[in-house]
């Protein structure tokens, strides 16, 4: 037998056993929880009050760590580059590639790409360092504390900043105003206003169809905020109840046993594709969005 298939029967037996021994010994009676709200670990409180709107919370540690990522690892890697690349260079000219090819340049003309893709890029890997730090517990959950020789720390978490729609609905704003502002300084604001009309398109029907191309315009706000912030906190949420919330809620202990597994499964999956493909999407649609505010035809 395979190195392979001989673990995966151990862990698959470690697993049956323990789930054994979790019904043996508290079997599948309901307990009522008191004590810990899994739903605490999204609420942002205060750590420090600052004057107006300018509060420091767990939101604001996460863009911090976000934007110091974006501008170290980047600056620290182009001043390491080799003409025989190592691995980790290979895999971030993937990236570079991905963001100026497949990206800016699969939507916008040479002139457009050479000056968008500095913002298109850092947009890309803000957004993807925020929702990989995302999956990374740290210790920010102040409503559950755990004892340190003798110092009370805050028990670890998963958040992510793209889980509050105010951080997703703010990046949707600077991308709603860059275009539109393209658009006009490119068209004039009367020929960009004319644009939103399809070529051919008269009368009547033309004043109807440009109500709706307007309306349309801050739509956009929603589709890209929105979409960005639901997918992450949805795939917070489903983790968080598979990997035992949802038994802690309950109060029936052999139900997170259960559902452990598929927590993983998810967190992997989530890991692996969903932070990248919501990267991926806000930055092509910011891109699709600017090459279309100066194209000569709608």
């Amino acid at each position: 037998m395979k190195t392979r298939n001989q673990i995966l029967l151990g862990v698959l037996g470690f697993y049956v056993i323990s789930l054994v021994a979790i019904v043996a010994i508290f079997g599948f009676t309901r307990r009522d929880n008191t004590e810990f709200q899994p739903q605490r670990e999204f609420k942002l409180d205060t750590w420090v009050n600052l004057p107006g709107p300018f509060d420091i919370n767990k939101a604001v540690l996460y863009l911090v760590i976000a934007g110091i990522l974006t501008c170290t690892t980047m600056i620290w890697i182009s001043r390491r580059m080799q003409a025989r690349p190592n691995r980790v260079q290979t895999a971030v000219e993937a990236i570079f590639s991905l963001m100026r090819d497949n990206i800016t340049r699969g939507n916008l003309d040479d002139a457009m790409a050479r000056k968008w893709f500095p913002f298109i890029g850092a947009l890309f890997l803000f957004i993807w360092f925020n929702n990989l730090i995302g999956y990374i517990p740290l210790p920010t959950n102040t409503h559950e504390k755990w004892d340190l020789f003798g110092v009370q720390v805050p028990a670890f978490a998963i958040y992510a900043a793209t889980a509050n729609l105010s951080v997703p609905l703010v990046l949707a704003l600077i991308v709603f105003v860059s275009y539109n502002v393209e658009g006009i300084r490119a068209k004039g604001v009367a020929g960009y206003l004319k644009s939103l009309i399809p070529t051919g398109v008269k009368g009547a029907m033309a004043a109807f169809i440009f109500v709706l191309e307007f309306l349309s315009n801050f739509m956009r706000l929603i589709s890209l905020s929105v979409r960005l912030f639901a997918n992450i906190l949805a795939g917070h949420l489903i983790i968080l109840f598979m990997s035992g919330g949802l038994a802690v809620l309950l109060g029936i202990e052999v139900l997170g046993w259960l559902t452990l597994p598929l927590g993983v499964i998810l967190f992997v999956f989530e890991v692996g594709l969903v932070a990248t493909l919501q990267a991926f999407i806000f930055a092509t649609l910011t891109a699709i969005y600017l090459g279309g505010a100066v194209a000569e035809h709608h």
